[in-house]
């Protein structure tokens, strides 16, 4: 089918399209010995045709490959997610890489699981990342890194490698005196590329136990070797940046971290200035959209008859790239900026963030697109991980609030009352019985005259401005042909809205939804750790 929308794309030529075909998009239509040209515009009254002016710039952008939509499997709950990952893993035939913000440091039974499938198999190899200031936030206590360095004692370093990326942007008297809950504003690592041999989940779940019991994320299982060789590559690059955990039975803590010299580029705590110039070019290379035409090994294998579907691999890591090539935030304007077209008024879209504090760019774009059936997703205050807690964080609800009542007088003012809803998503109370907190983030895009998504982004970006500065993120943008598939993204954008709300002005100016003097400070901490989770 793909084979045949890609001739659909190259024939139906339009002499009035101002922009040429892109080089990826000649290449696919020589790939298929089909004869290049300009891609139709929105007006087609197909599918192909309304989805061509997105892919034809996303080319330009973000590597991608062609797959079947078969090969994307959407998991629903935390308790799936937990499951398949800890199937795949007793499973792993060669590799286990698991990239994410931490590992909860009760998290016996996952260790557990790695433990056994090393056990069992003696050609396997598990590398883990996760990053140094999240993973090392209790020391001398039991922390991740302590909880991870007995896994290279049993299994030695030759099969079991530990790493925690730092940021460069924490150093010196900053790194010395600020508190730590608070220092991880400075950048993260923030991954979330849970892969298994030639299968890959991504998500915006870490890995502890309210993930996956209680905290509502989205989670894509892609069974495809493309995808997972070409993650696993930026994966390789983000580690020859960071830190080795090495166990240490000589020091409270159990481990040590160490800068090795085979790294690509020196310690980001003495030289960070080196430190972000030579990971730049490593790290541009590797989310160029030219690193799977020039790699073989990332190529496309096999007939591609039945590829009806295209994975755009997107990634943003500003805080290692000067000048920034990123990739997730220019893909995604694109996208909102060609649903300002009149052509797409017959659109709708979905937007989601667990923790609602997009970057005022997306905001305006949001705000600015032609669709007129449009949903955004948050979490309602007693849905959010710091509902109650305790100390300044305690506020960061209110917070939210606050810039949720701020998005909608955005829509009221841009006059979207009747074409924009704001949910908030509730399931219980936070910390009571039965409460569930929620963190899921991503797009939905379903084109004019359809029933479900033709266009969906999957990751760990929160959308955030310090998603788009600070912390390392990485993701993935589906475009399909696919029924089934847009059936299957089209379900999983209703079951994120069976706990939904609409919430009004109204309802915000409500007594209990005022926020205090003190919400100032919350909104100081949102602007500096918001997103982090």
């Amino acid at each position: 089918m793909i084979a045949r929308s890609a001739s659909r794309y190259c024939l139906k030529l339009r002499p009035t399209l101002a922009r040429p075909v892109s080089q990826y998009s000649r290449q696919w239509c020589r790939r298929y010995s089909i004869p290049s040209g300009p891609l139709p515009t929105a007006s087609s009254s197909s599918s192909t045709g309304m989805l061509a002016p997105f892919v034809n710039e996303l080319d330009k952008i973000a590597p991608s490959f062609h797959i079947n939509g078969s090969q994307i499997r959407i998991l629903k709950t935390p308790t799936d997610f937990y499951e398949a990952l800890k199937t795949r893993i007793r499973n792993a035939k060669k590799r286990i890489f698991l990239s994410t913000l931490y590992i909860g440091k009760s998290e016996k039974e996952l260790i557990a699981t790695l433990q056994d499938a090393l056990r069992a198999n003696p050609e396997l190899k598990l590398s883990i990342l996760t990053d140094a200031l999240r993973g090392t936030r209790e020391t001398p206590d039991p922390s991740c890194a302590s909880l991870l360095a007995p896994l290279i004692t049993e299994f030695g370093s030759d099969r079991v490698e530990i790493r925690m990326y730092h940021t460069p942007n924490l150093t010196g008297l900053r790194k010395k005196y600020i508190p730590k809950r608070i220092n991880e504003g400075w950048g993260l690592q923030h991954m979330k590329l849970y892969g298994i041999d030639d299968e890959i989940i991504l998500s915006g779940a870490n890995l502890s136990n309210n993930y996956f019991t209680n905290r509502q994320d989205r989670y894509h299982l892609f069974s495809s070797s493309e995808v997972t060789n070409y993650f696993w590559r930026l994966y390789q690059g983000v580690t020859s940046l960071s830190f080795l955990v090495e166990p240490r039975n000589d020091v409270p803590a159990g481990y040590k971290l160490r800068w090795p010299s085979t790294n690509a580029a020196p310690s980001p705590l003495e030289h960070p200035a080196e430190f972000v110039s030579q990971a730049t070019p490593l790290i541009s290379r590797l989310i160029s959209r030219d690193e799977t035409l020039n790699n073989p090994k990332l190529q496309d294998q096999g007939s591609p008859v039945s590829r009806n579907t295209k994975v755009y691999m997107l990634g943003q890591l500003s805080q290692l790239m000067k000048p920034d090539s990123s990739t997730e935030l220019p893909a995604i304007t694109h996208i909102l900026k060609t649903l300002a077209a009149p052509e797409y008024a017959g659109s709708a879209w979905t937007f989601t963030a667990g923790y609602f504090n997009p970057a005022p760019s997306l905001t305006n774009l949001l705000l600015s697109t032609a669709s007129q059936n449009n949903v955004v997703i948050t979490a309602s205050p007693f849905a959010n991980g710091f509902y109650k807690s305790t100390g300044v964080s305690g506020l960061l609800p209110d917070a939210y609030t606050l810039l949720a009542r701020r998005f909608l007088r955005a829509i009221k003012e841009k006059k979207r009352d009747s074409t924009v809803v704001l949910k908030e998503w509730r399931k219980g109370t936070v910390n009571e019985p039965g409460g569930w907190t929620y963190h899921a983030k991503g797009l939905w895009v379903t084109l004019p005259n359809e029933q479900h998504p033709a266009i969906s982004i999957i990751g760990s970006s929160n959308y955030t401005k310090r998603s788009y500065s600070h912390d390392l993120e990485a993701g993935a943008l589906i475009v399909t042909e696919d029924n089934d598939l847009k059936k299957r993204l089209g379900d999983e954008q209703k079951w994120l809205q069976e706990y939904a709300s609409p919430v009004t002005l109204d309802d915000l100016a409500k007594t209990e939804r005022r926020v205090g003097l003190k919400v100032r400070i919350a909104m100081w901490i949102v602007s500096v750790v918001g997103g982090a989770l």
